[in-house]
């Protein structure tokens, strides 16, 4: 019986870790989408936390125009603000706009650049 009630409390121990890993796993992935609809690359992706100065985010080659991509935050920025700044430079060397967007959410709906 004492068996049977170890092998019972090692289990759930087991699958209450599991849970819990899992869930702290997604939390740190925050992720946003991002549209391209313009006719030019988005060669730079930059974001700033409010009277911060621009970072860049890691786009590999850029964004190509139509193309619709998920991004997800590094775990270093996990201790910034929710709300930053982002705008895009595009290959044709313009910029879009700054918008302020809250990132501690996971954004489903595209943040579009035209």
């Amino acid at each position: 019986m004492l068996i049977k009630q170890g092998l019972l409390v090692s289990a759930s121990l087991f699958a209450f870790s599991l849970v819990a890993n899992v869930a702290s796993a997604s939390a740190e992935q925050w992720y946003f989408y991002v549209k391209n609809n313009s006719n030019s690359t988005i060669k730079n992706l930059l974001v700033a936390e409010p009277s911060k100065s621009w970072g860049r985010f890691d786009i590999g080659s850029g964004i190509f125009p139509g193309d619709n991509v998920k991004m997800v935050w590094d775990g270093s920025t996990n201790n910034q603000s929710c709300n930053q700044w982002i705008k895009a430079q595009f290959a044709d060397g313009s910029e879009s706009e700054p918008s302020l967007i809250d990132f501690c959410k996971n954004l489903d709906d595209p943040i579009v650049f035209r």
